[in-house]
């Protein structure tokens, strides 16, 4: 089960990730200086959606 569920994850960041490479206009604007995120943008919408996708409606609960 949790190898399916890897495999989706893994799908899912590499086509959000394809998909924002290749029309750049999707993602927010970030100006020039300031604090680098941590997190791509394709990272931070794959664990969005997983965490919808599991049921997980606590942020807190989702990190355990």
């Amino acid at each position: 089960m949790t190898t399916d569920i890897d495999i989706l994850a893994t799908a899912l960041y590499v086509r959000t990730d394809d998909l924002l490479r290749a029309q750049p206009w999707l993602a927010p604007w970030r100006p020039k200086v300031g604090i680098v995120p941590s997190l791509t943008d394709a990272e931070l919408v794959t664990l969005a959606v997983m965490q919808a996708l599991l049921g997980h409606t606590s942020e807190a609960r989702w990190l355990r």
